[in-house]
């Protein structure tokens, strides 16, 4: 197939990217800055200037195109906010699909969306499901709980820099899934006819909670977290404060997602059925445990070998008879 892959740069979009041409599908990027997406012209993907906020630059990347996955979603650090990329965007991808006669769209949404309409992006999400569903198009919603590349970040390395691991009291087991084994969901989508018009949950092996992440964490790295809590009035303190500035939309939309995930609730989901109609194998799916200890094994690799080749260079230099002494 040939499959326009919009949001390929990021987390999960890259890994969408990776395993359509692992695949041999034919893969268009959408990207915004050429520049920024040279990997995947490298890996074999085909870069197309353009913009979801900018409809004008879309019906060039549609054309001759069989499929859409749509990774894309407003960063952090964007000066768009998440309702322009998420929600307004998404209506000019969308509608541009459907004029370009292209039929499969493959959309990536969040499990329980529609339990938190106070969370803008789930609120966004939701919604999208449902415009899609009215749309006409062949479409197929995977629903994410979280990423394990994430987890990295948030847990591993500031447990290994002895950093303040930043928590709230009550925190939600959540289901992280590695955003390699879910692009293996959206890619198979496109082949399955069971898939077609149909919502699925995408999920882990097992919900995680906070304490049991840094747990795995201290027992592979041998350091000991250090914790540090957050109430849900900061948080909410925080949120309120950060939406008074222009730069700050798209972090307290960031801070509302926090409370829903220190709200105790899992965000997990039963997966037997799911893998039976994709046609995968729960045994080849990554656990927590399998990508940590990758992880760890690398980082504690390399730290050896930086700490080895540090203490020969102290040794030579501690050998070494001056240059004076040598006549």
């Amino acid at each position: 197939m040939k499959l326009l892959v919009v949001g390929a740069t990021g987390t999960l979009g890259r890994q969408v990217a990776r395993q359509a041409l692992d695949e041999n599908h034919e893969v268009l990027c959408l990207v915004r800055n050429p520049n920024k997406a040279t990997f995947l012209k490298e890996w074999g993907a085909e870069l197309i200037k353009g913009d979801l906020c900018d409809k004008s630059t879309l019906p060039r990347a549609l054309e001759g195109v069989d499929a859409v996955i749509d990774a894309a979603t407003a960063r952090i650090t964007d000066n768009l906010s998440v309702r322009e990329v998420d929600w307004e965007g998404k209506v000019n991808l969308i509608q541009a699909t459907k004029a370009a006669g292209v039929d499969r769209y493959i959309f990536f949404s969040i499990l329980n969306a529609e339990k938190h309409p106070e969370v803008p992006l789930m609120d966004i999400k939701r919604c999208t499901e449902l415009f899609l569903a009215e749309s006409g198009l062949n479409y197929t919603v995977l629903q994410l709980g979280g990423f394990m590349q994430g987890l990295i970040a948030q847990y591993a390395i500031p447990i290994l820099e002895e950093q303040v691991v930043w928590i709230t009291g009550e925190t939600t087991p959540i289901a992280y899934m590695n955003t390699q084994d879910i692009a293996k969901f959206a890619v198979r989508a496109l082949t399955v006819p069971a898939t077609e018009k149909k919502t699925f949950p995408v999920v882990g092996t097992k919900a995680w909670g906070a304490y049991e992440i840094m747990n795995l964490c201290e027992n592979l790295s041998g350091k000991t977290a250090r914790i540090s809590r957050v109430s849900l009035t900061v948080l909410g303190l925080m949120r309120r404060i950060t939406r008074f500035c222009e730069w700050g939309q798209n972090t307290a939309d960031r801070l509302t997602f926090a409370e829903v995930l220190a709200s105790g609730q899992p965000l997990d989901a039963p997966m037997e059925e799911v893998y039976e109609t994709f046609g995968l194998d729960p045994q080849e799916t990554t656990t927590l445990e399998e990508y940590m200890e990758e992880y760890f094994s690398r980082i504690m690799k390399k730290l050896k070998e930086i700490d080895y080749e540090k203490n020969k260079g102290k040794k030579k230099k501690k050998g070494k008879i001056p240059y004076r002494n040598q006549f």
